[in-house]
C-alpha cells in the first residue's frame, strides 16, 4: 500500500450560509493544494447541524456537490464531508465523497435522536466503502462513532473517517471512541468536528485528530482553528496487520 496524506480541516460553520462556508472552505483548501491526498470537512460543513432540513436540503447534484467535485479536479485530491440533500420527499445527512472522477456518497445511518434528527431526517441503510489511491475508506458521520457493530471491520478497508458536529459537553466521548474504533478494527481513523457555538447555543470543542491501527495519535488539533495534515503509512498498516492479526479470531456476525 501507498502512504496517504489526510488533511483535517476543523472550523467555524456559519448558520445556514452554504455559500459563505463553500467560500471559507475553499480559501482554506487553497492553503494545502498540492500536498494532500485527502480534505475531510466537518459534518454539515454548509449550513451547521440544523434541523430545518427542508429548508437547508439540496438536490442530488446540487451546488455544493458540484463544488466539492470542483475543488476535488483544482486540488487533485479526494474531499469530503457531509450536508442536507433531498430524494423524493426524504432529507439525507449525506456524506459527499468527490475525487477528480466523480461523487460518491454515505448517507447517515444512526440520527441523533436528542436533537430530533430522526423527525427531519431519513436513515441510510447501506455502509458504505470507497477506494482512493490505493486505501479502502469507510464513510460515517458523527453519532455512527456510538456504534461499533456498524463499524466493524471485515477485512474490507484500510480507514475509517468521521465528520461530526460533536458537543463539547460529551468531547471526553469522542477522543476515547475514536482511538477504540482504530484500535478493534485495525484501521487508520480520522475524525473531523468544528469549532465555536452555533445558533442554538451549543459549544464545539474540535478534537479533530487521526490515529494508526494501534490507536497511537498522529494527529490532534485540539481546540484550534486550524487545518492539520498527517502522513498514513500503508507499510506500516500492513506490518501491524502481520504483526497481531486478531481479526482472525472475530467472531462472525450479520446485520439485519
Amino acid at each position: 500500500m501507498q502512504d496517504l496524506t489526510v488533511s483535517l480541516v476543523q472550523c467555524e460553520l456559519a448558520w445556514e450560509a452554504p455559500a459563505d462556508n463553500r467560500q471559507h472552505l475553499a480559501a482554506r483548501m487553497a492553503e494545502i493544494t498540492g500536498r494532500s491526498d485527502l480534505v475531510v470537512l466537518p459534518e454539515m460543513f454548509t449550513t451547521g447541524f440544523s434541523m430545518n432540513a427542508l429548508g437547508n436540503a439540496e438536490e442530488p447534484g446540487g451546488a455544493t456537490e458540484q463544488w466539492l467535485l470542483d475543488q476535488a479536479r483544482q486540488r487533485d485530491c479526494a474531499v469530503t464531508g457531509s450536508i442536507a440533500v433531498r430524494v423524493g420527499d426524504a432529507v439525507y445527512n449525506r456524506m459527499l465523497f468527490a475525487t477528480p472522477e466523480g461523487v460518491s456518497h454515505y448517507d447517515k445511518r444512526h440520527l441523533f435522536r436528542m436533537a430530533g434528527e430522526q423527525k427531519r431526517y431519513a436513515a441510510g441503510q447501506e455502509r458504505v466503502i470507497v477506494a482512493w489511491r490505493g486505501w479502502r475508506i469507510n464513510l460515517q458521520v458523527c453519532y455512527d462513532l456510538r456504534f461499533p457493530v456498524f463499524s466493524r471491520n471485515r477485512q474490507d478497508y484500510d480507514l475509517m473517517l468521521f465528520v461530526a458536529n460533536w458537543p463539547a459537553a460529551r468531547r471526553l466521548h469522542w477522543r476515547a471512541l475514536l482511538p477504540a474504533r482504530a484500535i478493534e478494527n485495525l484501521a487508520c481513523v480520522a475524525g473531523v468536528n468544528r469549532i465555536g457555538q452555533d445558533a442554538k447555543g451549543l459549544d464545539y470543542s474540535g478534537d479533530s485528530m487521526a490515529l494508526d491501527a494501534e490507536g497511537q495519535m498522529l494527529a490532534d488539533l485540539e481546540n484550534k482553528n486550524g487545518t492539520g495534515s498527517v502522513v498514513l503509512s500503508g507499510a506500516d498498516l500492513v506490518a501491524y496487520r502481520e504483526r497481531f492479526p486478531c481479526h482472525l479470531d472475530a467472531d462472525d456476525f450479520q446485520l439485519r
